[in-house]
């Protein structure tokens, strides 16, 4: 069922990573397609499309076809994959669309979802599609010991939402979804601008104030950057000059809803799930995490250690690529949709 050439596929809502056991990451760029408005053909994908967005003239439309993780605009999504796919099979010299591959879903995905997802990847021509729960795949990749009965929680901060989860023996034991993660970042920079400076900015410029200037609530050096955008006074061009001290409060509203969603799960859970989180530590991953100084903020809030991924872009790509090496029944997308859930009454 599975050989060399099958691959793993991170399909997030910002990137989308394509991995191979042998050749390690084939693809990691921006979840973006450029479509000719006309034909409605590609024209481009990946970073090149993402510096082309917001920019385009009125012969080209670029698209972000997914979100919150899951797929938004099923057509575009298989022009997205299947041009990336091209890509992948310049790279290895193997017909990919006759082999395997392994995808992502959010662990809080419907069936519907699910079930879209991997219509999407079959689209594309591959044969064999296993669907694996986002938090399962970043253990994988992350190299926990998912064969043992023992207990790991993860924190996967992406750009379209937030998955805590517990992860034990192969499966998703509990998971919540906090729909809002980096993209929710940027809007908030944005409207900020927006009403203390009257200045309109785009996702791109939001996107670069929150990695240069985004701070948890932590002391830190100050940091200062110049903005370029439209002034909403007089409609001209116009630069402003801000601190990462200003923008800081941005953020404590959706780091407040993390720790309140890991401190219930913990709370709620059995203790002997509790005692093996207290002594495993939270593992985080995905883009978001590497926010600064969030992973030293977020140990004082919750006192047992927080680990950060040592590749939280690419854990989940890792980990899906990997899938073959464990059990097929307990994470094979067939069978995972009926995975007991802890009865918990915050995860109802």
């Amino acid at each position: 069922m599975f050989s060399h050439s099958s691959i793993g596929i991170d399909l997030g809502t910002a990137n989308i990573v394509v991995y191979n056991e042998l050749r390690g990451i084939m693809f990691n760029e921006p979840a973006v397609v450029v479509l000719d408005a006309k034909t409605n053909e590609v024209y481009t994908v990946g970073t090149e499309a993402k510096q082309m967005y917001g920019k385009t003239p009125t012969t080209l439309t670029a698209i972000k076809p997914l979100k919150d993780g899951v797929i938004a605009d099923f057509d575009n999504t298989v022009r997205l994959l299947e041009s990336i796919l091209d890509r992948v099979t310049n790279i290895t010299n193997v017909p990919i669309r006759k082999t395997a591959a392994s995808v992502n879903v959010p662990a809080g995905a419907t069936i519907v979802e699910r079930n879209i997802i991997r219509d999407a990847i079959l689209a594309t021509g591959i044969k064999i599609v296993t669907i694996v729960e986002a938090p399962v795949a970043a253990a994988i990749g992350a190299g926990l010991p998912i064969n043992e009965p023992v207990s790991n929680m993860i924190v996967n901060i992406g750009a379209g939402a937030t998955e805590i989860s517990i992860v034990s023996y192969r499966g998703v034991l509990a998971n919540m979804s906090v729909r809002s993660a980096g993209n929710s970042l940027d809007a908030e920079i944005i409207q900020y601008l927006r009403e203390s400076h009257n200045l309109l900015i785009g996702n791109l410029t939001a996107e670069k104030i929150k990695i240069q200037l985004g701070f948890a609530p932590v002391p830190h050096v100050l940091k200062n950057m110049e903005v370029r955008g439209r002034s909403l006074l007089t409609g001209l061009p116009e630069i402003i000059g801000i601190s990462s001290i200003e923008i800081q409060p941005l953020f404590t509203e959706f780091l407040a809803k993390i720790v309140k969603t890991i401190h219930a799960m913990v709370e709620q859970s059995p203790a002997e799930l509790s005692g093996d989180i207290m002594d495993q530590g939270i593992i985080l991953t995905g883009g978001g995490s590497l926010l600064n100084g969030f992973k030293e903020w977020l140990t004082n809030q919750v006192d047992f250690p927080v680990i950060m991924d040592p590749n939280p872009f690419e854990s989940i790509a890792i980990g899906t690529g990997k899938i073959h090496l464990y059990s097929q029944r307990a994470i094979s997308g067939d069978l995972e949709l009926t995975t007991p859930r802890l009865n918990l009454p915050f995860f109802s």
